[in-house]
């Protein structure tokens, strides 16, 4: 390896999550699972939406969307970790963990804006129902998705091309599994003081107000839910906004934990365990989420298997 300045490195080390070798096989499995599952069942939510005409609906078309994102997300994660993880090495290359780093903000960008915009989508139905058509155009829909992928590619060119200003003199070591934007940082050399300020700006702006936006919404709805008199019709509306606020929760709930376990945590190891709860676990837990909590998912994840089969 190279030492000087960022035009002089050749690769960086990822460390993982163990230096163990005898852990790294059941990691590898562990993993390979994980991801098999989050790839396959994606896809069968994407194909279960395109095949049946009754869900090309707006709240559809964002979940499709959201599981197409969150088969990007993973892909830009994990499989370089499960080739480290075969091949016994640490290495990834200058290009190669700009280029990750970019991919991972441009997914997680893009996946909190989705779920903003599925929150909106379930306030105008619930609280504006007759209005629900005329105010959900589908022109609307694809405008929102393409208005959240220029915001979200946007955001990660930004850090990407801030990056290249960084020196790089002594220290390659990520204490990561991926090339985290941070902790890449973190083993600057030189003046990052502008890098920081733009993350936490940009964070809490392009974070912050997405979830202004979620809990503005999900206020309201409950305010409108409380006011119906029937109970059982009360059940039924809150029911489903179910499957959204648990995936809200998870996304954010885990993101925070990585937030406050990188500002308290005396290794940055801990960290990169804390990092697998946003990265990994929620695009894996998204599509057992909503086909077993709803009703006109199973039915066209039963009509796709039959069609299947047949």
């Amino acid at each position: 390896m190279v030492s000087g300045n960022q035009t002089g490195i050749m690769e960086f080390l990822l460390l993982g999550l163990s230096e163990d070798p005898d852990l790294q096989s059941i990691l590898f499995g562990f993993f390979l699972s994980m991801y098999l599952v989050t790839v396959l069942g994606n896809l069968l939510i994407i194909l279960a939406i395109t095949s049946d005409s009754h869900l090309h609906t707006p709240m559809y078309i964002f979940l499709s969307n959201l599981s197409s994102t969150d088969i990007c997300f993973s892909t830009s994660t994990v499989p370089k970790m499960l080739v480290n993880m075969k091949r016994q090495s640490k290495t990834i290359s200058y290009t190669g963990c700009l280029t990750q780093v970019c991919f991972v903000l441009i997914f997680a960008g893009l996946e909190n804006f989705l779920l903003a915009a599925m929150a909106y989508d379930r306030y105008v139905a619930i609280c504006f129902p007759l209005s629900y058509t005329v105010i959900m155009k589908p022109c609307l829909c694809t405008l929102l998705i393409l208005f959240s992928l220029f915001i979200s590619i946007g955001d990660a060119l930004l850090h990407s091309l801030m990056m290249l200003r960084l020196s790089f003199c002594t220290d390659f070591e990520i204490p990561h599994f991926f090339c985290e934007l941070d902790q890449v940082i973190k083993l600057a050399c030189s003046d990052t003081l502008i890098n920081n300020i733009l993350v936490y700006t940009v964070t809490s702006l392009l974070g912050g107000v997405p979830l202004l936006g979620i809990i503005f919404s999900y206020l309201k709805i409950v305010s409108c839910i409380l006011g119906m008199p029937s109970a059982g019709r009360r059940y039924k509306v809150f029911s489903t906004c179910g499957s959204h606020l648990f995936i809200v929760s998870l996304f954010y709930g885990t993101a925070f934990g990585v937030y406050i376990s990188s500002a308290l945590a005396e290794t940055s190891r801990i960290t990169a365990v804390a990092s697998l709860m946003y990265t990994v676990v929620p695009p894996m837990m998204n599509p057992f989420i909503y086909s077993l909590r709803n009703r006109d998912m199973k039915e066209a994840l039963r009509k796709l298997i039959r069609r299947s089969s047949f």
